[in-house]
C-alpha cells in the first residue's frame, strides 16, 4: 500500500489513523506491517466501507484529508477496485533501516551481503548491483530521472533496484537523489581489497 510522506509523518504524529482505498479485495492482512518514510506501520483492521457517503468530514480528517467531500472526490478518481475499503494504520517504530545504514559490517557481514547481492544479480541482464552502488557512489542527490538517463535504463526499474539495496541498508534515499550509506561504503571498500 502507498502511502505518501507527508501520510506516514501524520500517523507517526498521531493526526492520521486511517487510509481509505479503492480495492477488489484487501490488499493488507490486519497485523500486518509496513516500512514506510516515517517508520514502521501497523495494519491495525481493515474495513469494507458500503456507504461512502456516510464517511463524515471526522472520519476524512482521521484520514489525512480536509473534508469527506474531498475524499470522496479522491475515491471517485480511483479507478483501482470495486470496493473502498478502510484501513486503520498505527505507527509501530523507527525505520529499521536507519540504524543498519549506520552499521558498519565487518569481513562476515560483507560476506553475507556479496551473497545476497549475487543472488540479486543472478538475472537475464546479468550483475548490476556493484556498478549501481559505485554509480550512486560517484553520482550523489542526482535526481532519479537523470541518473536513469545517464545510465541509459528505465527510471522505474531503477527505483526498484535501488529499494532492494536499500532494504539491505546499503543507500540512503533523500528527496531528490541518493547516497551510499556508511554500510554500503564499507562494503564498497570491501569489495575493492578483494
Amino acid at each position: 500500500m502507498l502511502i505518501s510522506r507527508p501520510i506516514a509523518d501524520g500517523i507517526r504524529a498521531g493526526t492520521v489513523a486511517a487510509q481509505y482505498r479503492k480495492w477488489d479485495s484487501p490488499r493488507v492482512t490486519v497485523g500486518g506491517t509496513q516500512v514506510t518514510s516515517a517508520g514502521v506501520v501497523r495494519f491495525a483492521g481493515v474495513t469494507r466501507v458500503d456507504d461512502v457517503d456516510g464517511i463524515s468530514d471526522e472520519q476524512a480528517r482521521a484520514a489525512g484529508m480536509a473534508d469527506a467531500d474531498t475524499l470522496r472526490a479522491a475515491l471517485a478518481k480511483s479507478r483501482r477496485g470495486a470496493h473502498v475499503y478502510r484501513v486503520d494504520l498505527v505507527w509501530v517504530s523507527e525505520d529499521p533501516r536507519v540504524e543498519l545504514r549506520n552499521t558498519l559490517p565487518d569481513d562476515a557481514e560483507c560476506a553475507q551481503i556479496a551473497t545476497r547481492l549475487g543472488r540479486l544479480d543472478r538475472r537475464a541482464t546479468g550483475p548490476w548491483t556493484r556498478d549501481i552502488l559505485e554509480w550512486i557512489r560517484d553520482n550523489p542527490r542526482v535526481v532519479s530521472t537523470r541518473l536513469a538517463e545517464q545510465r541509459g535504463v528505465d527510471r522505474a526499474a531503477m527505483k526498484v533496484d535501488i529499494r532492494k539495496l536499500k532494504a539491505l541498508g546499503l543507500t540512503i534515499s533523500h528527496d531528490v537523489g541518493y547516497q551510499v550509506s556508511p554500510r554500503g561504503e564499507a562494503y564498497l571498500r570491501w569489495l575493492a581489497a578483494r
